[in-house]
């Protein structure tokens, strides 16, 4: 009984890891994430764009403790327009997603289990994620606070 008690303290006082959350604010992690400043590829194919053009947004990136690469994408206002992730497992969906989460389970249950990658979304929400043992990545993102001159493929 004592052991528990002293496990249970040790949990509450121990610092919960922080991610993105889609459509919030960016992580607050406890290690420092990279950040770069972003630039569309279509932009990138100049030297002169390279000097003068830079994305609306900023991408924060970090490896979590299982070795999953997360890279959020923060508009000026600081706001997350966009999450991907790339590791050896799935990152934790609900606290990637936070209230975009039921958006997910939606979509996994619409379609038969096994027949591919997840591709699902609406005007509001788009998900794809795809892979297999050891091997998995995606993106999530909000169509709807993408900047204008940026795809969804330049989010990789």
């Amino acid at each position: 009984m004592r052991f528990l008690k002293i496990a249970m303290l040790a949990a509450t006082l121990l610092p919960l890891a922080s991610h993105a959350t889609l459509g919030g604010a960016p992580s607050a992690g406890t290690s420092a994430p990279t950040m770069l400043r972003a630039m569309p590829q279509s932009a990138a194919g100049t030297a002169a764009a390279k000097t003068t053009t830079t994305a609306p947004f900023t991408m924060r990136e970090w490896r979590d403790t299982n070795g999953v690469t997360i890279r959020e994408y923060v508009l000026p206002s600081n706001v997350v327009f966009a999450v991907t992730w790339e590791g050896p497992i799935r990152p934790d969906m609900t606290a990637l997603l936070g209230s975009y989460f039921p958006n997910f389970v939606a979509a996994g249950e619409s379609r038969a289990r096994g027949t591919g990658p997840l591709i699902e979304g609406n005007g509001d929400f788009r998900i794809e994620s795809a892979g297999r043992l050891g091997h998995f990545f995606g993106i999530a993102y909000l169509p709807r606070l993408m900047p204008a001159n940026v795809r969804p493929g330049d989010l990789q």
